[in-house]
């Protein structure tokens, strides 16, 4: 996803991305249509069509999709310039030390109380209370390792890491506080030894053996599909990063009907279910927008 030292980019694309969002017919707006962006992942386009159906399905008011902005950066900036009116999914972690440039904070509750009234304060903009979900770094093994050394929680790997192989990315590996460095001395244990890997091939790595355990994102869709299990941060290393969508309230202004359907949201999609929800377009290869509407049938869209 597009967090932490992950979502770092450089302005030059940020400028280059956001001048897209200028283009004739993505900055302009009618009274009647709302502009929902989203990243380009599956994760984000999923959402930003069940944000979509919702807001159709519940008001009067039309929804324009501005898909496959390069970042949460990006992202941010299109909202604050006016150029979209919701961003589907924010995740705290990303918009504490991106956004607000703020020191991370490693309570889920506390670090949402901090981004909804810096985000008031700073930016007119109205921060939801998440999803349901969160889309963090977990350590990830084989269900046959679990189960051989009964693995629920990271530190039930201690006794066994120094026989074992880890596979993370590399800007992970060598960065500063919530990096490699910063998880041993958490736990208190090193690996056998740490490959640098681009992230997308963790999971073979891991399902084909060649890795023992693998840094992954908790919500990816692979997880599914490979079988694999992702352990407990139970010392709460990671900061958390919980997704909420996030609105100009000059728009909740002028359409009040819209915080009700984004209210229906909060806390409907847990981590299971979006991990499905990504498997189901990453690895079955449905469209978003079909992943969306099956969801939203199946919950009656929360009536």
């Amino acid at each position: 996803m597009w967090k932490k030292g992950r979502m770092a980019v450089l302005s030059i694309v940020a400028a280059f991305t956001l001048s897209a969002c200028s283009l004739p017919g993505l900055g302009s707006n009618s009274d009647e249509s709302v502009r929902i962006a989203t990243l380009n992942t599956s994760e984000s386009q999923i959402v930003g069509q069940i944000i979509k159906k919702m807001i159709e399905h519940d008001t009067d008011l039309k929804a324009e999709m501005i898909q496959n902005l390069g970042s949460s950066i990006v992202q941010h900036q299109a909202l604050t310039e006016g150029q979209v009116d919701i961003t589907a999914t924010r995740y705290t972690g990303t918009d504490l030390s991106g956004a607000l440039g703020l020191d991370p904070v490693k309570d889920p509750k506390k670090a949402t109380q901090i981004v909804q009234k810096e985000f008031k304060d700073r930016f007119d903009q109205t921060w939801y209370d998440s999803y349901g979900f969160a889309n963090t770094y977990a350590l990830t093994v084989t269900q046959q390792l679990a189960e051989k050394y009964h693995l629920q929680n990271v530190s039930d790997l201690e006794s066994i890491a120094g026989n074992l192989k880890l596979g993370v990315d590399n800007a992970w590996l060598n960065r500063k506080g919530d990096g490699y460095d910063g998880f041993t001395e958490a736990y208190d244990f090193r690996f056998e030894k740490a490959f640098p890997m681009q992230l997308g091939l963790v999971y073979q790595a891991v399902k084909s053996g060649k890795m023992d355990v693998v840094l992954a994102y908790s919500t990816d869709g692979r997880l599914k599909a490979f079988n694999l299990k992702t352990l407990e941060d139970d010392k709460q290393f990671f900061p958390p990063y919980n997704c909420s969508p996030v609105i100009n309230n000059d728009v909740l202004k002028e359409h009040p009907e819209l915080d009700k359907v984004l209210r229906k949201l909060v806390g409907k999609i847990d981590n299971d279910t979006i991990t499905e929800l990504n498997y189901q377009s990453d690895v079955k290869k449905k469209e978003p927008a079909t992943v969306a509407e099956d969801f939203l049938k199946k919950n009656n869209y929360f009536e």
